[in-house]
């Protein structure tokens, strides 16, 4: 896997984006992990426990190293709160994006502002040739929010991914992508 040119710490005008960190296991199960209104549209299982959290970074944190995974936290710049995640999977230059939140944090326009700066650092790094999203037909707001940051959709996917916390029934989902 080549590893790709990704800053560890991303700042916007009210966001830190960091490279997650043994240390946010807690802040990330309290904020999103364990919240299953958080985990509905992610791919992975909501956490039922701090030790999920910690497994899931026992994988992020060398994923990083090995170029295959580039997960951040995000946190508010003003009080240093752990608001959410951002996620970049890498497979050999065609990255998959995705990201999840707090509820609390809902609607204030976090994940634009976080998505935008992130694709205009992207379209800078080299190796990358694909840049996409895919999301099931429900998640509105991930819609939207890949739609004000530049992104196209693709394709409508037919019964095409098994959300793990919506009883792994085939969902309808769209894929985006990014003009290069």
């Amino acid at each position: 896997m080549d590893r790709l040119n990704i800053p560890e710490k991303i700042e916007t005008e009210r966001l830190i984006l960091q490279r997650l960190r043994y240390e946010d296991a807690e802040e990330i199960f309290y904020s999103y992990g364990s919240k299953e209104q958080a985990t509905r549209f992610v791919s992975w299982p909501t956490h039922q426990s701090v030790k999920d959290t910690r497994a899931f970074l026992a994988y992020a944190i060398p994923a990083w190293n090995k170029g295959a995974d580039y997960s951040f936290s995000l946190r508010l710049k003003e009080s240093n709160k752990l608001i959410g995640g951002f996620g970049l999977i890498n497979d050999h230059g065609k990255l998959q994006l995705g990201y999840v939140f707090s509820p609390t944090y809902w609607g204030k326009g976090y994940a634009t502002e976080a998505c935008s700066q992130i694709v205009k650092i992207l379209q800078a790094v080299n190796g990358i040739y694909r840049i996409g999203s895919f999301v099931d037909t429900e998640n509105l707001y991930s819609i939207r929010v890949l739609l004000k940051c530049g992104f196209k959709e693709e394709a409508h996917l037919p019964k095409w991914f098994r959300f793990v916390n919506q009883n792994n029934e085939p969902k309808d989902c769209k894929l985006f992508t990014l003009e290069r």
